[in-house]
């Protein structure tokens, strides 16, 4: 992939509108356009993502059914198609927000992100996207993070959902403390997260 193309896929998790995670998602698709990439960019929580998984979509082997949801079926058919992806979400509780969780579970599903020959084979993931940037915002320090909790976002995205359909190329910073942050540190943050994006070009 140059920096003048390329079909990237911006996810937004925040319910607020005005947070930091909104303005790091504008300046990254502001700076992803201004390279000529095709984004796609979904504020999930404004696009109302129905994100609780049904009982039909929780097998792993075989391929998940046509969905009859046509927001669901718009964002399975999307993500195969993408080179990257940037998934943008605040640390709650050491978890991504709900809608985001329930995107992961309906639209990383079996057939559309990765494939099981058995339920406890490994996984050959589809997806064409190899590389992925994660931007998180925290209120913990960041040696607590690691040394008390064990950085679970690092876990979540880099060793358990990403790999698992295909994107070996994982990149995650996060932001911290934000709530305390004042707007030359959030201005720095917007910059760093703008050279970020732009890297994942190359």
């Amino acid at each position: 992939m140059d920096d003048t193309a390329g079909r990237i896929g911006v996810y937004l998790a925040h319910p607020r509108p005005g947070s930091f995670n909104h303005a790091l998602h504008d300046a990254v698709v502001a700076e992803l356009r201004g390279r000529g990439c095709d984004v796609r960019a979904h504020d999930l929580y404004a696009e109302g993502f129905p994100a609780l998984l049904t009982a039909e979509e929780t097998g792993t082997v075989n391929a998940a059914d046509a969905p009859a949801d046509p927001q669901l079926a718009l964002h399975r058919a999307e993500v195969a198609t993408l080179d990257a992806l940037v998934l943008i979400h605040p640390n709650w509780w050491g978890m991504p927000p709900a809608v985001l969780t329930g995107w992961v579970q309906r639209v990383l599903a079996p057939g559309v992100a990765y494939k099981l020959g058995t339920a406890d084979g490994e996984p050959a993931g589809l997806l064409r996207a190899g590389r992925a940037l994660v931007l998180n915002t925290s209120d913990t320090p960041e040696e607590r993070e690691r040394t008390e909790f064990g950085d679970p976002l690092q876990r979540i995205w880099a060793a358990c959902v990403l790999p698992y359909v295909g994107v070996t190329d994982v990149r995650r910073t996060v932001f911290r403390t934000v709530t305390d942050a004042p707007a030359p540190t959030r201005a720095a943050w917007l910059d760093q997260a703008r050279a970020e994006a732009a890297a994942l070009l190359r």
